[in-house]
């Protein structure tokens, strides 16, 4: 394996690994996810649906083809996430520390070098003499 290909698989595994380690408490409904959520306006539903999002876009991240889509749905997540840190939630959520809000970073951060990196493979439509 090159340096390049070992860095696109780290940087592909940790935002897939971010998004499938919170499955578990926004599937079990566990409190500081349930905390959130009613706090943002969308318990249970939208915890559920973000859940499942979530799940697709781990599984488009680490698929090579659809890594890009995935990076990109990514950002919109955690663009999202992080927005509602700053509006809603703060930064420290239940006294986690910061830790939810650092990982939404992580993860928008990722997800932004993937999408770059793959740039390559988005399907664009490139003709424009139909303008």
């Amino acid at each position: 394996m090159t340096p390049k290909s070992i860095a696109t698989t780290i940087l592909r595994m940790v935002p897939a690994v971010i998004l499938l380690q919170t499955l578990y408490f926004k599937f079990s409904a566990a409190p500081e996810s349930v905390y959130i959520f009613e706090t943002l306006g969308l318990e249970p539903w939208g915890r559920i649906g973000l859940g499942i999002l979530e799940l697709v876009v781990a599984i488009l991240i680490l698929v090579p083809k659809t890594t890009w889509l995935g990076a990109l749905l990514g950002i919109g997540i955690m663009g999202g996430a992080i927005f509602s840190h700053f509006t809603k939630l703060g930064v420290v959520v239940q006294n986690d520390g910061g830790t939810l809000f650092l990982l939404a970073w992580i993860t928008f951060v990722c997800c932004v070098v993937l999408v770059w990196l793959h740039r390559s493979h988005i399907p664009l439509n490139k003709n424009y003499s139909d303008l």
